[in-house]
């Protein structure tokens, strides 16, 4: 299994659909999933992705600086990936951002378990 692989295709993924439209995330979480934002948390898919379509801004890019990735359970069944980068919402200043998702197996693709987003503000 290509971690690294799997980790720059799933990043490059959510980032795009975050940018196009919140609400395509929604096939990424499951009922189970948990999302830490700035310390705000919430569990099951559709509270998340209500969560993040009624977040206060329109547009919004991200540009990855990095991302690192392991497999977070021994039959690799779970990945671990952390982000750092930078976002600008609605044409505004840039901000760092870092991001850390676990990604567990289902069939032949990985769903978004657990997602931590936390602005890095000096």
């Amino acid at each position: 299994m290509d971690i690294t692989g799997i980790a720059k295709n799933f990043t490059e993924f959510y980032y795009s659909q975050f940018a196009s439209g919140r609400a395509n995330l929604a096939p990424l979480y499951r009922p189970h999933s948990m999302l830490t934002w700035e310390g705000k948390q919430f569990r099951g898919g559709s509270n998340i992705v209500q969560y993040l379509t009624e977040l206060p801004f329109q547009t919004v890019a991200h540009k990855i600086s990095t991302f690192d990735a392991q497999p977070s359970s021994l039959d690799m069944s779970t990945l671990l990936i952390n982000v750092t980068g930078l976002l600008r919402v609605d044409g505004d200043q840039e901000l760092q951002f870092s991001q850390v998702f676990v990604l567990a197996k289902e069939g032949g693709s990985f769903y978004v378990l657990n997602d931590m987003f936390r602005l890095n503000l000096g």
